[in-house]
Formats: C-alpha cells, sequence, structure tokens
C-alpha cells in the first residue's frame, strides 16, 4: 500500500478478520465440546438406564435370562421389550463372555461382523468411566462408547453403550457452512467501513497536504493553515506548520527587502560609474595599456549593471510590484523587432536567425515589453549556446485557446541531470560558470523568463538532447486575466 489510508484500511480489515477467524474456531471448538459432551452424556444415560433395568428387577426377584430356542441365554421378553427403545449400540453380555444376552436394533441391523467387534470392545477395563471412540471396520461408523459392569446379578457381565458420532460431526459441519459464508461479507464489509473510517480520520491531513501545496509556492506565506476546534494530533500539527510558515515568511521578507533595496542602492553607483569610465575612455591620446583595462572595466559594469536589473525585477515580482502593463499588440511585429537584435549578436558568431510567423496577425493582450524580454533572453540564450554555422529559429504558432512561441536551436543541449533546475535562480548548465567563462552569465536569464511567462497565465518547457540542440516552449493562454 502506497498511502497511510490503503494502509488503515487493510489493517482494519486485517484485525476484524483474525477476530472472525478467532471468534469461529472459538465457537467451533466450543460447539465440537458442547456436541461430543452432549453423546457422551447420552451414552452414559443409556448405560446407566440399562443397569437400572436390571437393578430394579433382579432386586425384586424376578427372572431376567431364559434360555432360548436356539439353547442360548437371553433375557427375558419383558426385559428385553423394555431395553428396546433404547437408541444406538447397546449390548448386554453374558457373565463368562460366551454369548450375548441382549442386542439393541442397530447392533442387529448391522450384522454379526458388527457384532463381533462390538463384544470385542466390550473387553475393555470397565473401571474406566471415560467415553472412548472407535471406528467400525471395514466401512462402518465411528462410535463413542462406554462400558461398564453390567447390574443383574452373576449372570451379567457388561454393559456396552455406543452411539454414532456421524450426527454429531453433522451438526458441526453446519456450522461451519454459515460462517463460511459469513467471513468473506464480513470482510468487505470491514474493507468498506475500514476505508470509511480512514478517509474519515485522514480528511484533515488532506486539507492540510491542500493548504500547504498552495502556501508552498513562495507568494503566499501571509496564508495560515485553518486550525481545527479540537487540539489533537491534527491541530498541534496545523500549530507546528503555521509557526513554520510565519518563520519563512519572516525570512522570505526579509531576503526580498534585502535584494531589493541592495539592488535598488547599487543602480546609482554603478550608473555614475559606467559614466565616468565611458567619459574616460573617450579621453584623447590614452596609451593603449591604459584603454584596454577601460574597456574591461566597462564590460565589468555593463554585467554587473544587467545583474542588479536581473535582481531587482526578480525581488519586485516576488512581492508582487512588478504589475504588467497590458496591450493588445501583433507578435508578429514584437519577434521581428527580436529578430534584427538577434542578428546583430549572432553575426560575431556566424549563427543564422530564421523566423516563422503566421500569415495573419497573431493579436494578443500582452506586456509587449516583458514578452519581448522573454523571447531576447531565449535568444540570446540560444545564440551563446549555438556553434558556429549554426541555426537559431524563432517560430510563432496561433492555436483557438493559445498562442505558442518556440526558440530552438542547433547547439551544444542540456544534460538531462540539468533540465529540472535550469530556470533555478543562478544555475548555470554549462561547465563554463564563472564570470569571465567564454560562456559568461548570472544564471537569472530563464528564471526571469518563467516569472513572465507564468505572469502572463502561461507556462514555459524545454527539450533537449546533448549535441542535438534545444526547444524553449512558451505557451500564452488567450484567456488569461
Amino acid at each position: 500500500m502506497q498511502t497511510i489510508r490503503g494502509r488503515l484500511t487493510a489493517w482494519y480489515a486485517s484485525a476484524v478478520a483474525l477476530t472472525l477467524a478467532a471468534f469461529a474456531a472459538i465457537l467451533y471448538a466450543e460447539r465440537r465440546s458442547a456436541s461430543y459432551e452432549e453423546l457422551d452424556r447420552r451414552i452414559h444415560l443409556e448405560a446407566d438406564f440399562t443397569n437400572g433395568v436390571l437393578s430394579e428387577i433382579y432386586g425384586s426377584g424376578g427372572v431376567l435370562v431364559r434360555r432360548g430356542a436356539d439353547g442360548r441365554l437371553e433375557l427375558v421378553p419383558p426385559v428385553q421389550a423394555a431395553l428396546e427403545p433404547v437408541p444406538g449400540f447397546l449390548v448386554v453380555t453374558a457373565a463368562d463372555s460366551s454369548g450375548t444376552l441382549f442386542a439393541s436394533a442397530d447392533v442387529r441391523n448391522a450384522g454379526f461382523s458388527v457384532l463381533e467387534q462390538l463384544r470385542q470392545l466390550s473387553r475393555a477395563d470397565t473401571t474406566d468411566p471415560d467415553p472412548r471412540t472407535a471406528r467400525i471396520e471395514p466401512d462402518g461408523p465411528t462410535i463413542r462408547y462406554v462400558v461398564r459392569g453390567a447390574a443383574g446379578g452373576p449372570q451379567f457381565g457388561i454393559v456396552f453403550a455406543g452411539a454414532d458420532v456421524a450426527p454429531t460431526e453433522l451438526g458441526i459441519q453446519e456450522l461451519l457452512g454459515p460462517l463460511v459464508l459469513v467471513f468473506p461479507v464480513s470482510l468487505l464489509v470491514a474493507w468498506l467501513v475500514g476505508s470509511w473510517i480512514a478517509r474519515r480520520a485522514l480528511a484533515p491531513v488532506d486539507q492540510i497536504i491542500t493548504e500547504v501545496e498552495e502556501i508552498s509556492d513562495g507568494r503566499s506565506l501571509h496564508r495560515r493553515l485553518p486550525e481545527p476546534m479540537v487540539k489533537d494530533e491534527f491541530g498541534r500539527l496545523a500549530d507546528t506548520l503555521n509557526g513554520m510558515m510565519a518563520r519563512l515568511e519572516q525570512s522570505f521578507v526579509t531576503l526580498r527587502r534585502f535584494t531589493a533595496d541592495a539592488s535598488h542602492e547599487l543602480k546609482t553607483p554603478l550608473t555614475v560609474l559606467r559614466a565616468g569610465v565611458e567619459r574616460a575612455v573617450t579621453t584623447p591620446n590614452l596609451p593603449q595599456e591604459t584603454l584596454v583595462v577601460l574597456e574591461e572595466s566597462l564590460q565589468e559594469v555593463n554585467r554587473m549593471t544587467e545583474l542588479v536589473d536581473a535582481l531587482l525585477t526578480l525581488a519586485r515580482a516576488d512581492e508582487g510590484r512588478a504589475p504588467l502593463t497590458r496591450e493588445v499588440v501583433d507578435l508578429r511585429g514584437l519577434l521581428r523587432e527580436v529578430e534584427e537584435t538577434g542578428e546583430l549578436l549572432a553575426e560575431p558568431g556566424e549563427v543564422r536567425i530564421e523566423v516563422e510567423v503566421p500569415a495573419h496577425p497573431v493579436l494578443l493582450a500582452v506586456d509587449a515589453s516583458r514578452i519581448r524580454q522573454l523571447t531576447l533572453n531565449l535568444l540570446t540564450n540560444a545564440v551563446k549556446y549555438t556553434p558556429a554555422g549554426g541555426r537559431v529559429r524563432l517560430a510563432l504558432a496561433d492555436e483557438p485557446t493559445r498562442v505558442l512561441l518556440a526558440v530552438s536551436d542547433t547547439g551544444i543541449g542540456i544534460a538531462p541531470g540539468d533540465l529540472p533546475h535550469i530556470f533555478d535562480r543562478f544555475y548555470r548548465a554549462d561547465v563554463a560558470r564563472t564570470r569571465t567563462g567564454e560562456r559568461a552569465g548570472a544564471g537569472l536569464g530563464l528564471a526571469i523568463c518563467r516569472w513572465i511567462a507564468e505572469a502572463h497565465g502561461g507556462t514555459i518547457d524545454v527539450q533537449s538532447r546533448p549535441g542535438r540542440g534545444t526547444t524553449f516552449t512558451v505557451s500564452l493562454p488567450r484567456d488569461a486575466a
């Protein structure tokens, strides 16, 4: 099970199943024990009844035994009539074990071989009051029996009282049928009830997860989880998460304020520094060494200015102080403007720029300066990472519900391990990560691109294969507010 809800349901159903199994086993054992105790009482009563009849007649001086037509001893007819209603296997033997004085109807119907086996069983110890179990061979019943010394005088040997256990076992087996039928139904009900209980019990967790997912975007840290009325485990969890988010909010606010204030404060000295270096560069008759140093300084100042501008843009975006100025524009003209700038960037590296736009106007309400910044950032990256002789292509597609802007190149591509991180701030996917590298940069351009796309209600995706090039696709919806 991959979820706590599933595991709780499985545990609950398993507990119910084990409880039912234990209950069924105990019920079966108790029913079996009770059935055999009842059977044992019955055969004891039959033996006691037989001895009682014999003892009463013998004590009153009555005749119990006569010699039958075949010359063998047998009980007189009145005594036989008294014992005939006794059910099961009842045998009364003579004292010298030379014959059988009485055999019940079940014994007579079973045949001579069964009678002989019962006589063999009747030779057991008569002092043991506990019932015994034996099977009549070859295909006879299994009987439960007791052996008692017979009352009625010296002519009597033992009283054998037994009963077939098949009816008792049948009653026990009949109990198993309902149990087997009820078990899967009960298990299904337990699973459904367990699922309902787990869903109700974990509903606050789902609510907390939903709230945290909405808050964790970094721009909604002012929100807090609703605190339940009951201060149980979920209530304490909500309190803990609220406290954590309060500390995170304070840290984010402090960091954003520092970034924005630092970027803003750096703009003025950088502007003054750049103006001074530009004025110094134009001074006539400068030595070549001094001119080289000034040009390098101006390049670093320009790079630092770009970095400060990017940081200020992202800081204002994080604080919600970078609103969009939307107006309906034809995106084809915007791409043509970017194409001109891209050709100037691509000329030193001999990279070819291609633009593909629809024949009809592509009108969309956007912040033209931000979309131009997004497209130019993507185009600049494409040119930067495309070797000489390569190609960079800008394509605009007009669809019913959205507009697609794709920037693709035939450059070095991006490794699969870098793709999930390229929109992170200050992340550089190339090897040259230093400011003075061949492909210098701060790693903020794609982060700004993602913010611009999301601010317009759109998305930006990337597909790349090392050595085969990269394609960035920006999707801008038509109905975004």
